[in-house]
C-alpha cells in the first residue's frame, strides 16, 4: 500500500528544490495539451459548422463563444487563487490546509456556478445584443449563449478540478479531464451538427453535453487518488477566511481578465458592424489565434504554480531564474508562431471555413495577432511570474491600462479609416501587448529594490 501510496504522490511536484528548467517544463506540456484539447471546443464547434452549415451559423458560433469564452475565462480565472494558495501553502510545508482550502474552493464556486446558471440563460439576448451581433445571426448567437450558459455550474466545476490539481504541481489529471470533454464534444458536434444538420444549437448542446460527462468521470478519478493531505466531506464547508484569501488572490486575476476579454468583444463588435464576412472571418482568426497562444499561456500557468510554491519556501531567487529561462524557451517558439501565422494565415483560417471571402478577412486580420505572438511570450511569462508572487493587483492594473488606453482606442480609429483594413484593426492587439511588457520590467525593476516589503504585501 505504501509503494502504491509514494508512487501516486510523485505526480505532485516539489518545485522548491532541484533542478528548474527541466521539472518546470514537464509540468507544463500536460498543460500545454490540456489547453489545446480545451480550445477543441470551440474550434470543432466552429469547423463542424463551417463544413456542415453556412455563414450564418458559422457568425454566430464564432460570436456566441466567444461570450462564452470570456465567462469561462473569468470563473478560471478566479479559479487561480485557490491554485496561488495552495501552492503557497504546499511551498511553506503547510499540507494540512490543503483540504479545507479545496473544500471552501468547492463552497464559494458551487454558489457562483448556480449564479450564472441563472443569469446567463435570462440574458442571453442582452449578451448577444452587447456582441453587435450581425441581424441575420442574432437570434442564433442568443440560442448558443442561452444554451451553452444552462451549463455554467459544469463549466466552473470543470475549471476548478483544473485549478486545484495545478496548485498541487499536478497537471496530468487535468489532462485527463479535459481529454475526455474533447473526446465528447467532437462526437457529439458530429452526431448533432453533421448527421442531424442542428446546426448552432447542436454545436451548443454539444459542448455543455462534452462536459457534463467529464465532470462526472473527473470526480469518479479523484475519487480514486490519494491526496497528499486529508480530505473529505467535512472539509467542504464555507470558511469565511479561506474563500476570503482565495478571492482577495483570484478577484484582481478575475477583474483583469473580464476586462481584457471584454476589449475584444468590443473589437469584435466593432468587426460585426463591419458585415457579415468580416465577422465570420475574425472569429475564424480568433479561433486560429487561440491555438497560437496556447505554448505562452502554458508556460504562464505553469510558472504560476511554480512560483507560488517558491514563494511560499521563500526562494525568490530561484522563481526569478525561472522566469528568464522559460521567457527564452517561449520566445524561440513564438518566432515560429509568428512566421507561421503573418505568411501562412489564409492556410490556418481555411480549416475553419470554405468560404473564400471569409479565409480572405481572417487571414488579414490573423497578421496582426502574428505579431503578437512575439511579444506575449514576455507578457504570458510575466504574468505567470506577478500571479505566483501574489501581485495579482499589478496584473489587473497593467492589464485594464493597456485594454481600454491602447487596444480598444486603436482598434477603434483604425476602423474609421479608408479602406478599412482588418490587419489595421488589429493592430490595436500588439500596440496594448508593447505597453503591458513595459508596465512588467519597472514593475520587476521596483520587486528587485524593495524584495521584502514588496513580496509580503
Amino acid at each position: 500500500m505504501q509503494k502504491r501510496r509514494g508512487k501516486k504522490l510523485k505526480r505532485q511536484a516539489d518545485f522548491t528544490k532541484g533542478k528548474i528548467v527541466g521539472p518546470l517544463l514537464w509540468f507544463a506540456v500536460p498543460i500545454l495539451f490540456a489547453l489545446f484539447l480545451q480550445a477543441m471546443y470551440g474550434a470543432v464547434d466552429l469547423m463542424v459548422v463551417g463544413k456542415f452549415a453556412d455563414s450564418t451559423d458559422v457568425s454566430a458560433v464564432s460570436t456566441g463563444s466567444q461570450m462564452m469564452m470570456t465567462i469561462t475565462n473569468l470563473i478560471s480565472s478566479l479559479a487561480m487563487g485557490t491554485t496561488i494558495y495552495l501552492g503557497q501553502k504546499i511551498g511553506e510545508g503547510d499540507r494540512k490546509m490543503g483540504g479545507e482550502i479545496i473544500g471552501a474552493s468547492i463552497c464559494l464556486f458551487l454558489a457562483v456556478g448556480l449564479l450564472f446558471t441563472v443569469l446567463v440563460p435570462v440574458n442571453a439576448g442582452a449578451l448577444a445584443g452587447l456582441m453587435n451581433a450581425p441581424e441575420e445571426a442574432f437570434d442564433r448567437t442568443t440560442e448558443y449563449i442561452r444554451i451553452c450558459g444552462i451549463g455554467s455550474t459544469v463549466i466552473i466545476a470543470y475549471n476548478l478540478i483544473g485549478s486545484i490539481f495545478r496548485g498541487m504541481g499536478d497537471s496530468q489529471t487535468p489532462l485527463v479531464t479535459v481529454m475526455i470533454a474533447c473526446v465528447c464534444n467532437i462526437l457529439g458536434d458530429l452526431l448533432l451538427v453533421a448527421v442531424f444538420h442542428m446546426g448552432t444549437r447542436g454545436a451548443a448542446l454539444a459542448t455543455v453535453f462534452a462536459q457534463v460527462i467529464s465532470v462526472v468521470i473527473s470526480f469518479a478519478l479523484i475519487r480514486r487518488k490519494e491526496l497528499p493531505f486529508a480530505f473529505g466531506r467535512k472539509q467542504i464547508r464555507w470558511n469565511g477566511g479561506i474563500i476570503g484569501r482565495v478571492v482577495k488572490l483570484g478577484i484582481p486575476i478575475a477583474l483583469q481578465d473580464l476586462l481584457v476579454g471584454a476589449s475584444f468583444l468590443i473589437i469584435l463588435a466593432i468587426v460585426n458592424s463591419l458585415g457579415l464576412v468580416a465577422s465570420a472571418g475574425v472569429g475564424v482568426a480568433e479561433k486560429v489565434c487561440g491555438f497560437i497562444m496556447l505554448v505562452p499561456s502554458a508556460f504562464m500557468q505553469a510558472m504560476s504554480a511554480f512560483v507560488a510554491q517558491n514563494r511560499g519556501a521563500g526562494r525568490y531567487d530561484r522563481a526569478e531564474r525561472a522566469l528568464w529561462y522559460v521567457i527564452g524557451v517561449s520566445t524561440v517558439i513564438g518566432i515560429g508562431m509568428f512566421f507561421l501565422a503573418f505568411f501562412h494565415g489564409d492556410l490556418l483560417a481555411g480549416i475553419f471555413s470554405n468560404d473564400a471571402e471569409v479565409i480572405a478577412a481572417g487571414a488579414d486580420y490573423l497578421k496582426a495577432y502574428a505579431i503578437d505572438c512575439m511579444l506575449t511570450c514576455f507578457l504570458f511569462c510575466f504574468i505567470g511570474y506577478f500571479n505566483g508572487m501574489g501581485l495579482t493587483a499589478f496584473v489587473m492594473v497593467q492589464g485594464i491600462a493597456a485594454a481600454f488606453l491602447v487596444r480598444i482606442p486603436v482598434s477603434w480609429y483604425m476602423s474609421r479609416q479608408t479602406p478599412v483594413s482588418l490587419f489595421h484593426i488589429g493592430l490595436g492587439i500588439p500596440c496594448s501587448t508593447v505597453l503591458q511588457i513595459l508596465l512588467c520590467f519597472g514593475c520587476m525593476a521596483v520587486v528587485k529594490k524593495k524584495r521584502k516589503s514588496v513580496y509580503f504585501l
